[in-house]
């Protein structure tokens, strides 16, 4: 695979409204796609899970990509390049391809380490952004079986099909939250801010990766907060959350895919934890 496949770089249409901004047009086709393309992602992955041949390769930013990222990223692209030729796609593996306001963001395999050491806890992502707002989210971890999606005005869904909300939980100390790594935080430089918020709440567990956000839309978790995130890492959850009534930003509080940090909440506490995290 050539060096052009591992790119270092990513970029994404700046947003142009909020996050929970409304969106009118008419998402049912696109999102009847998203699904479509997480079938295929599916069905390219599963085979390779805990392969015994399972090809892995360190990539320069030294993280691994394995021959499953590549060919359920494959997969994905051929879809996208016979059903919406004209819209651009930015891919963990590929890069970017195309300069539409219409930005298909997909993450092959989110959660590679866990893939290659054969742990399910995995997810593809898939996003469509207009205008550079998420509009469009699938979550796909097929080893366990779970799938969520949602788009823009309809609704936050997993297997069933059934619907799925936020938590009404207003008390911090009522909450449950999801950190990702005390490593994360310290290189971040926020250590005292993750020791305010462990102390102020009910409980902390560092879950990882996709699967935190998607239990914070099904109203079990009431915040999920990271650094070092790419927008194909989180691009796919913010229609999730804000369509299962949360609230979805950058750790700053901005609405913004590259600002490589998220915060995520039941939206009730958003505010809440933002003071929490900031101080004046």
């Amino acid at each position: 695979m050539p060096a052009a496949g591992y790119p270092c770089l990513v970029t994404s249409p700046s947003a142009a409204a909020s996050f929970d901004a409304p969106y009118e047009g008419d998402l049912h086709a696109d999102l009847d796609l998203a699904l479509w393309l997480a079938d295929a992602a599916d069905a390219a992955s599963m085979p390779r899970f805990d392969a015994p041949d399972l090809d892995v390769q360190a990539k320069p930013d030294a993280t691994f990509v394995t021959d499953a990222d590549l060919a359920t990223e494959e997969a994905i692209r051929a879809i996208l390049a016979a059903e919406r030729p004209d819209d651009s796609v930015l891919g963990e593996e590929f890069g970017t391809t195309g300069d539409s306001n219409r930005q298909w963001i997909i993450d092959p395999i989110d959660g590679t380490h866990n893939y290659l050491k054969g742990i399910p806890m995995w997810t593809t992502l898939i996003a469509l952004a207009i205008d550079g707002v998420p509009r469009v989210g699938v979550v796909s971890q097929p080893a366990i079986g779970r799938r969520w999606w949602a788009a823009s005005g309809l609704g936050a869904w997993t297997n069933g099909p059934k619907r799925i909300a936020v938590s009404t939980v207003a008390e911090l100390d009522k909450a449950s939250v999801s950190f990702q790594s005390i490593e994360q935080w310290r290189d971040a430089g926020e250590l005292d801010a993750l020791e305010r918020l462990t102390s102020s709440v009910w409980r902390d567990r560092g879950y990882g990766d996709a699967w935190p956000y998607m239990l914070l839309a099904e109203g079990r978790l009431e915040l999920v907060a990271e650094f070092g995130v790419k927008e194909y890492d989180i691009a796919a959850l913010i229609p999730i959350v804000t369509e299962a009534g949360g609230k979805f930003s950058a750790y700053s509080g901005a609405d913004s895919l590259s600002e490589r940090s998220s915060l995520a909440t039941n939206r009730v506490l958003h505010q809440t934890f933002l003071d929490l995290l900031h101080p004046s």
